[in-house]
């Protein structure tokens, strides 16, 4: 991805206090490089009309920080707006202690602004209060510096569908024009039997080196059928090599019933695999849950579970997520590890076979549809616990923050997927950032 470039906007007008608006732009300055050390930041406060132009003439951000050092009014905003065309994050800093003497920043009332320019011209924006010194205040700043980073790199993914969603499961079906117009990203699309050839055009010798790395990733390899092995490693590399020639940056595959039935061998940990090096991959052809992993990764630099919610425990305020075995082998508990296994419903391996490992910090993510057809955002915090497998397959157990039993009746009752991604972290505010900057409603349990 090419270099991401922040341009800070310390804008205000001279007739206030400028040694407090000074302080507030040096720490601001400070914060927003610890952020981001490529931050474009002017060598002055931006006090005018002229000293902004001057400054942005020669810049192209993919992310604008404006922020009031003192009151300016909505003609600051506007050309903003005209120059550029990329997320805006609107930040107000704390106003000084009030002395009975004149007020020195009148920040706040340049932030309505800004914000009342912002929404008569359409343009999404995020929004901070916080003094620059303040920890949460960076952690905000921090949440859509990264949402906005994901949303640039959203116009270089290239997602791959392979093969139709299965009968039932149309909710995960994308188009490719969708796609391009939501998130700037290239749909493509081929048939599973593509991948079926392919992988039977390969001898036992050509698949070796994958069933090498399958062997470092898997446990108990061995205990499946040898043909049934092979024929994985067939998959793997047809699938390897297609993502690695077409460059592809996260995957939804068909899975049942074809791979069973026309190959033979599950595809389960073949996506595994793929999670596992870093490429989202979800089965079922659930597109928009493959857009959800890719998500949860790139905002946590981890794989993310992929399942469907199975079990509510209401004592102790948990969900269980399941799928069939297609988990990341990182995600395993230690004292298992990924075991290899057989598929729960067709008894043919390999699948994986595991409980997630503990994590303090998880966060549930699902982009959807409503019964109109507008995009949605769902976030909801919690932690993994430290549970065995729960079913046949792989399975995370997750204490969520709010009530849990609110959580699933609230996904029930207002038509969400069956499918939900789980991020290995907290990545709430950045979900909620990069709705905000695609336009898409987010909605926090």
């Amino acid at each position: 991805m090419t270099m991401f470039q922040t341009l800070y906007l310390p804008i205000g007008v001279p007739t206030f206090d400028l040694t407090a608006a000074g302080k507030v732009f040096e720490a601001s300055a400070a914060l927003l490089r610890a952020v981001d050390a490529e931050t474009a930041v002017p060598q002055e406060m931006l006090l005018g009309l002229d000293k902004l132009n001057a400054f942005t003439e020669d810049k192209c951000p993919d992310l604008v920080v404006l922020q009031n050092v003192t009151f300016a009014n909505g003609a600051y905003t506007a050309e903003v707006l005209r120059r550029f065309d990329c997320p805006v994050l609107l930040w107000t800093p704390q106003e000084p202690a009030a002395d009975t003497g004149r007020l020195k920043l009148n920040a706040l009332t340049g932030a309505y602004s800004a914000a009342n320019m912002l929404s008569a011209c359409r343009r999404p924006f995020n929004y901070v209060y916080g003094a620059p010194e303040d920890p949460a205040t960076a952690e905000a700043i921090r949440a859509v510096w990264q949402a906005a980073k994901l949303k640039k790199a959203l116009r270089s993914l290239t997602l791959l569908q392979i093969g139709y969603t299965p009968e039932g499961f149309g909710f995960g079906r994308a188009l490719d024009h969708e796609i391009t117009r939501t998130f700037g990203a290239r749909l493509l699309s081929i048939e599973a039997r593509e991948l079926i050839d392919r992988a039977k055009s390969f001898s036992d010798a050509d698949v070796q080196p994958y069933l090498e790395d399958a062997r470092k990733r898997i446990c108990k390899l061995d205990s499946i059928d040898e043909k049934n092995v092979l024929d994985f490693a067939r998959l793997y590399k047809a699938y390897a090599e297609y993502i690695r020639g077409n460059r592809i940056g996260a995957v939804a595959s068909r899975c049942w019933p074809d791979f069973f039935v026309s190959f033979g061998t599950p595809v389960c940990a073949v996506l595994a695999m793929l999670n596992d090096l870093g490429v989202p991959a979800a089965c079922e052809t659930d597109t928009y849950g493959a857009l959800s992993m890719y998500f949860a990764a790139q905002l946590t630099g981890k794989p993310a579970f992929f399942g469907d919610p199975v079990a509510l425990n209401k004592e102790e305020n948990t969900v269980t997520f399941w799928h069939c075995g297609t988990a990341a082998c990182s995600l395993a508990r230690e004292d298992t590890g990924a075991e290899a296994g057989v598929h729960c419903n067709r008894r043919i391996g390999p699948t994986l076979e595991f409980g997630c490992k503990a994590a303090p910090c998880v966060t549930i993510v699902r982009l959807g549809r409503d019964a109109d057809g507008n995009f949605r955002l769902l976030t909801a915090k919690g932690e993994a616990l430290d549970r065995p497998k729960q079913y046949f397959g792989t399975s995370v157990v997750v204490r969520t923050a709010c009530d849990a039993e609110a959580f699933v009746r609230g996904g029930v009752e207002y038509g969400w997927e069956p499918h939900f991604a789980v991020a290995m972290g907290d990545i709430s505010a950045a979900v909620k950032a990069l709705g905000n900057m695609l336009g898409i409603e987010v909605f926090s349990f």
